[in-house]
């Protein structure tokens, strides 16, 4: 039987949503070890002044299994 565990994470771009989530399971990689799955619980974006778009923000949920 194995463990799993959830851990949160927030990753950001400057080109899209889609970015950010590749940015952000990416970073996780470099971290954890047997990541299973992410989800995303919340997208956001930062404005400028002028209403463009600076940024876009993810908040994931990663799933990785713990290691015995």
């Amino acid at each position: 039987m194995s463990v799993a565990k959830v851990t949160e994470i927030i990753a950001a771009s400057p080109k899209s949503f889609d970015d950010a989530i590749k940015v952000g399971v990416a970073r996780a990689h470099k971290t954890l070890t047997n990541l299973k799955s992410a989800w995303v619980q919340d997208q956001q974006i930062k404005l400028g002044d002028d209403g463009q778009i600076l940024e876009y923000r993810v908040q994931l949920k990663v799933t990785f299994i713990i290691q015995d």
